[in-house]
């Protein structure tokens, strides 16, 4: 997580009609945290690998599980940006299955000798509450810590569902940086409805 400016003065600053403000925060952890007492796990679940998935079903995917958290970025990339992203060698993208159906994204990045980010990391809003989050994270943890790092992180934010910050906490992340985005409303730039992630408020300029 790479920042322009570190600091930020005390207070309130205005921030202009049509952006947001995003509270992101980073947890990493350096070792493999310790099983725990394994819970029973919906059997219809399952991970597999998504190699070189077709552009438009992830776009789909990613849609599906990221609209009400205002996930963007994948959706404004171009088709050759995003190929090259997906088919890199170094990114692993995994979805979680429950049956024959698509219910999460999981995406793992090794690109920095020794680290891994997981950069994507969400279920469908059906699949919310159910378990199938706790599995793929436990999977995330076994496959990161399969290879030889020393480092595993994650950013998450306020936008983000509200228990996103203490379900990293409890797989065994720790908090070790804030930031603040400031950015364009993706609401009002056409990458998402107005109706989506009603619980951010939108700010839209005055005419």
């Amino acid at each position: 997580m790479k920042t322009n400016n570190p600091t930020l003065p005390d207070g309130y600053s205005a921030v202009p009609a049509g952006k947001l403000v995003n509270a992101v925060m980073c947890l990493e952890m350096f070792e493999r945290p310790s099983p725990k007492r394994a819970a029973k796990e919906p059997s219809s679940l399952s991970v597999s690998r998504w190699t070189s998935p077709d552009l438009d079903a992830y776009r789909a995917l990613f849609r599906a599980i990221g609209e009400d958290w205002l996930w963007y970025s994948r959706l404004t990339m171009d088709d050759e940006s995003l190929r090259a992203v997906l088919n890199d060698p170094l990114i692993e993208v995994y979805v979680l299955n429950d049956g024959e159906a698509r219910v999460g994204l999981l995406e793992l990045d090794f690109r920095e000798d020794q680290q891994c980010e997981l950069t994507w990391f969400g279920v469908v809003k059906e699949a919310i509450g159910k378990r199938a989050g706790r599995f793929m994270m436990d999977f995330a943890i076994d496959t990161a810590w399969a290879r030889p790092i020393r480092r595993f992180w994650v950013h998450t934010c306020h936008f983000d569902h509200p228990s996103a910050p203490a379900f990293y906490q409890r797989s065994g992340f720790r908090l070790y940086a804030l930031f603040a985005e400031v950015m364009d409303d993706p609401r009002l730039t056409g990458v998402f409805p107005r109706t989506a992630a009603l619980h951010i408020p939108l700010l839209e300029p005055r005419n």
